[in-house]
């Protein structure tokens, strides 16, 4: 396997994992996520909107390349899916939630642009 190909697969299988990460995270109930220690950041509600798919939109750009316009698309449409069901979950629903996913995404996609720009070539 050709280490391009292989860089590809590991940057695929990190997003793929990392969306699982992130779609468990956001639909758990808040009274499960309190269970299990997991809402140590709930007061950073945002910013944790914005670092998880700004790491998504990062990873994917890494995994598919040539669809980054794809990806931020499936991505925006994966954070108002998100928003929406979280009511079924008993959690906020929230348009600055969705706000926030779209940042971190933007934010994402223009740092793998900036670093393929320094590099002078495609990161992978």
């Amino acid at each position: 396997m050709p280490q391009s190909s292989f860089y590809l697969s590991m940057a695929r299988a990190a997003f793929l994992s990392t969306l699982a990460v992130v779609l468990l995270l956001a639909l758990l109930p808040d009274h499960l996520l309190h269970a299990l220690g997991l809402a140590f950041t709930s007061h950073h509600d945002k910013l944790n909107h914005a670092a998880a798919f700004a790491t998504l939109s990062a990873l994917g750009s890494l995994g598919w390349p040539q669809q980054v316009v794809r990806l931020a698309v499936l991505l925006a449409l994966t954070g108002a899916a998100i928003e929406i069901l979280q009511c079924v979950t008993g959690r906020d629903m929230s348009v600055f939630d969705w706000f926030a996913d779209c940042a971190g995404m933007a934010y994402g996609l223009r740092t793998m642009s900036w670093l393929k720009e320094i590099l002078g070539e495609p990161v992978i």
